[in-house]
């Protein structure tokens, strides 16, 4: 058992292996609810063969409105040691995909670090998170992630506080942000487009907050590394009953327009999400039968 503090939450909570009293209340080992190519992801990211995603149950987050809602707020999955799931990336690697895509790894940070310190993916890892990270946890991956995929969520303390209950998420996101984009640098293509190191930053549009999707890009323009890319997703899809104002329905065509605009006029590079993305469709099923194979006898 230690007391945890991984993450910006800082719960001092206690963990054993198998269980844990903290915000996440998950153990130290890694819950894994699926581990399949994923065709989902942003060009660079998914390629022509997928992205090698495996999700990670539990978040030290945990925003109200969260699609991936099954894996997130409960404790579903398959647990693995670090050898274990050394041997699970093996798996995936070797079912051709572009990439070992990390799913929410934050809260398994020393188990997933060890797990790619026994074998290092002959392929990018994709450390795809929150936002929400320590700038300790960002150094203490050097050499072991090639990519960041951070979220940038929310600009302001009450956004932050009423859909995550984390007030500082702004602060303690930039921090990490930039301690990402000072490890990897500018991103490096291969000769097809598709991503090998650096870091790209997601933002998803909430509806009726479009001011803090401007504030957020506004900050990725003027604090981060130009040429920084900016995925823009448009996808959010109303889910687990969330009873809060704009977020019983989808982003409206105006208010997507507002922030695409504006991100054209900072002439910000990435990527700009169709409009089918916003489908509950789009939702990986978790424990499906492709992840049940590639986890058995591991």
């Amino acid at each position: 058992m230690f007391l945890c503090n991984l993450c910006p939450r800082r719960c001092n909570a206690a963990r054993t292996p198998e269980d844990g009293t903290g915000f996440c209340g998950v153990g130290t080992l890694p819950l894994v609810s699926r581990a399949a190519p994923h065709l989902w992801e942003e060009p660079c990211i998914s390629g022509t063969h997928g992205s090698g995603t495996v999700f990670f149950s539990g978040c030290s987050l945990g925003c109200v409105f969260c699609q991936n809602e099954p894996i997130s707020h409960r404790k579903n999955g398959v647990m693995l040691s670090p050898k274990q799931l050394s041997a699970l990336f093996r798996r995936v690697e070797e079912l051709g995909v572009h990439n070992i895509n990390l799913v929410s790894p934050t809260h398994f940070a020393p188990a997933i670090l060890e797990a790619l310190s026994i074998r290092k993916p002959g392929i990018p890892v994709v450390w795809n998170t929150s936002g929400y990270e320590l700038s300790e946890t960002v150094r203490s991956a050097k050499g072991l992630v090639d990519i960041w995929l951070p979220d940038l969520k929310y600009a302001t303390e009450k956004t932050a506080a009423q859909l995550a209950d984390a007030p500082d998420y702004f602060e303690v996101a930039m921090e990490a942000v930039r301690a990402m984009c000072e490890q990897t640098g500018l991103p490096v293509y291969d000769k097809d487009g598709i991503m090998l190191s650096g870091t790209m930053i997601r933002h998803l549009i909430l509806p009726l907050r479009t001011a803090e999707s401007i504030a957020i890009l506004d900050a990725v323009a003027q604090q981060l590394p130009k040429g920084t890319p900016v995925s823009l997703m448009r996808q959010y899809t109303p889910m687990n009953g969330v009873d809060l104002p704009g977020l019983d329905r989808r982003l409206t065509a105006r208010e997507y327009a507002k922030v695409r605009d504006h991100m054209l006029t900072l002439e910000l590079p990435g990527y700009l999400q169709q409009k089918e993305a916003a489908d509950s469709a789009y939702t990986p099923a978790f424990m499906d039968a492709e992840s049940l194979r590639l986890l058995e006898h591991l």
